[in-house]
């Protein structure tokens, strides 16, 4: 049963995320033709990099917890996480952002980019020499500035209460992916590519990891739900 972890982590990520899907208050299938693009765009960019950090061994996956099914040197279980867990983090973003009327950190929001900026482009230079940390740290903040160009604080806030939510499923699941309560980790880090923080179990790369991917999905999905609702005002 050990070989079906990481596949049963995956469903179980994706099972209340697609029971409500249907439910009409959030009516998040009826977004499908924006999620869909956005998320398989994301998933393109995000693969080619998960292929390049394997094969120059930044990480890699136990055996023992996959089904052993393989696409491009990545497990089946893999490919399922660039598809799952944007899909189940987004339904919490659009949850919220129906039942949380106020945008609490638009206020903020543009601050709160460029200080990210910053903060990541920094630390990205620095650590350039440490695979993981700085491609990621680089990569996240141009997604950040991507973002603040295009929408400047009109999306940014909503993202960033999801994002802070969102860490309670990642700590769950980041957390079984990098060890914890289980006797190995599913997934292992060299730690000369990181900066060797870790969050318990889980490298403290994977949270900004965590947020370019999913800030690149909200960006591309909202940009295409922006345009459909320009051409509907148009007539089109």
């Amino acid at each position: 049963m050990e070989n079906y972890y990481y596949l049963g982590l995956m469903v179980f990520t994706l099972s209340y995320p697609l029971a409500q899907s249907f439910e009409h208050r959030i009516s998040y299938a009826k977004k499908a033709y924006a999620l869909f693009p956005a998320i398989l765009s994301m998933a393109f960019v995000f693969i080619v990099w998960d292929h390049w950090f394997t094969v120059q061994g930044v990480w890699g996956f136990n055996e023992k917890y996959l089904i052993g099914v393989f696409f491009l040197e990545l497990p089946l279980e893999e490919w399922l996480f660039f598809l799952i867990v944007p899909y189940a983090c987004v339904f919490i973003y659009e949850v919220l952002i129906y039942f949380v009327k106020k945008d609490l950190f638009k206020p903020l929001s543009v601050k709160i980019m460029y200080l990210l900026i910053g903060v990541l482009l920094t630390l990205g230079i620095y650590h350039f020499d440490k695979l993981y940390t700085g491609i990621n740290f680089l990569f996240t903040s141009l997604v950040l500035a991507v973002h603040l160009f295009i929408f400047k604080d009109k999306h940014f806030g909503r993202f960033f209460l999801a994002y802070l939510v969102s860490f309670i499923p990642f700590f769950f699941v980041n957390g079984v992916l990098t060890g914890s309560w289980i006797e190995e980790p599913i997934v292992w880090y060299n730690d000369e590519e990181n900066l060797g923080i870790r969050l318990g179990t889980i490298p403290i790369e994977d949270a900004v990891y965590n947020l370019g991917m999913l800030l690149m999905v909200v960006t591309i999905y909202e940009k295409i739900k922006e345009r459909k609702t320009f051409q509907k005002g148009n007539g089109y």
